[in-house]
């Protein structure tokens, strides 16, 4: 929605010197790969061993259904820290929130290693990496949409899609640094892996935590918050003006989320222990297929961005949506031949080309969608609500199936179609954005 509509004077853009955009490029790819650093070294040790660690003596689906609620937790605070970094980020500036939310999302994710265990000191253990589930979902809940804007409003208008898409380079690096440090203190001795190998991803953040912060402090702010912060046009409340203005495209964006996010997280964690605790197929499997996947998405995400610049945001998102519905069931065939090569293929075409193809067009399409002078809030709010519905539950709501359905795969498979399906409809809905002026 334009300031027109809102009854705003539109701004006059802002030349942008290429330096500044490559280093804002570089900035959010930093703090994109801490948070999916964070959140896929979870994932990943939730899958294999957190069971063990913190929910001991309960079956394989009860301790399934345990270590995905508590990680649905950190969902249930993304969207109070999307809208609190988010309010922040619209009346104060986007810079000082990427700094702000990188800084929690390290902090709690290197705490989470140096816990002790339910052997150590019972429930306790288990409540305080609730507590830290929680930290680390509040900073996440303003990063990712922060990390997409200000690159979004620093680039060119004509090329926005592409450029945009690259700082979800980080979630490459963030899941590549993941699944490679599991893949390394995996190959210790199992006694040593449960007794302290574990933990070393999770220090390892310490040093992704001083690369990000650093990186990020030498940014400039967006030349649109600046000019709106000139021109005395900031929010004083972004969150009553997105409801008043942008009700309409605030729930189509929700609807474009679900499947992307649903999709990615069901392949990422759930997948990881349906193949470990189902079907017993070695841990390295998915963990090599999660690697492939995200060595691939290199190549599909910019190239998904440079796409929805030429072909259009909507075409584009509906054909990745269409994608991760139709690959749904042919991906768990794929799973049950136990074949390693048809598993790491199976994982490679829904997450690099289904769930990221959507993730890339997202980059530059929800900004395209709002106001600036609630852009952050929008962006924050309409990707952690919708994360909170889809991805936050997802692994769960697919064990609950599974277990069900007596470990038939069917229904989980019925559910990344409804996932994907929603965004798929949405974009029947959803305007086209591509060449949008979004400095005003």
């Amino acid at each position: 929605m334009s300031t027109i509509a809102a009854g705003i004077a539109p701004t006059t853009a802002t030349t942008v010197d290429k330096k500044d955009l490559h280093r804002v490029i570089l900035a959010s790819i930093a703090g994109s790969a801490m948070e999916w650093y964070d959140f896929s070294i979870y994932g990943t040790a939730s899958a294999l061993v957190f069971s063990e660690l913190f929910f001991p003596g309960l079956d394989k689906v009860s301790a399934l259904l345990a270590i995905f609620a508590t990680y649905a937790v950190g969902f249930v605070a993304r969207p109070f820290g999307g809208l609190f970094f988010g309010r922040i980020g619209d009346r104060k500036g986007r810079k000082f929130v990427l700094v702000t939310t990188v800084l929690l999302m390290g902090t709690s994710t290197l705490l989470i290693g140096l816990l002790p265990t339910y052997s150590q000191i019972g429930p306790w253990a288990t409540g305080l990496l609730v507590v830290m589930r929680l930290l680390q979902g509040f900073g996440s809940g303003a990063e990712q949409a922060g990390a997409s804007l200000i690159v979004a409003e620093f680039a060119p208008r004509q090329t926005r899609g592409f450029y945009a898409s690259l700082p979800f380079a980080g979630i490459i690096i963030g899941i590549l640094l993941a699944a490679g440090m599991f893949s390394v203190v995996q190959m210790m001795p199992q006694e040593q892996f449960l007794a302290w190998g574990w933990r070393i991803p999770f220090l390892f953040s310490a040093v992704v935590i001083g690369v990000g912060v650093f990186i990020r402090l030498r940014v400039k702010e967006s030349p649109v918050f600046e000019d709106m912060k000139r021109k005395k046009l900031a929010s004083k409340q972004p969150v009553k003006d997105l409801l008043r203005y942008s009700r309409k495209n605030l729930v189509i964006a929700c609807c474009l989320r679900v499947g992307e996010n649903g999709t990615s997280y069901l392949y990422q964690v759930f997948a990881l222990s349906y193949l470990v605790k189902v079907l017993l197929v070695d841990k390295s499997v998915g963990t090599l297929g999660l690697m492939c996947a995200a060595a691939l998405a290199i190549f599909t995400i910019p190239l998904v961005g440079y796409l929805s610049d030429r072909l259009g945001r909507r075409l584009m998102y509906r054909v990745t949506s269409l994608i991760a519905a139709l690959w749904a069931f042919p991906a768990f065939w794929l799973f049950d031949t136990l074949d390693p090569s048809l598993i790491v293929l199976s994982m490679v075409v829904a997450i690099s080309i289904g769930a990221f193809g959507m993730y890339s067009v997202q980059a530059a399409y929800f900004p395209e969608l709002f106001d600036a002078r609630y852009r952050y809030t929008a962006i924050a709010m309409s990707k952690e609500f919708a994360a909170l519905v889809s991805g936050g539950i997802a692994p769960f709501v697919a064990a609950a199936l599974l277990s069900a359905a007596d470990n038939h795969y069917w229904p989980v498979a019925t559910y990344i179609v409804v996932l994907a399906g929603i965004s798929f409809v949405a974009t029947f809905f959803a305007p086209e954005t591509r060449n949008t002026d979004i400095n005003s």
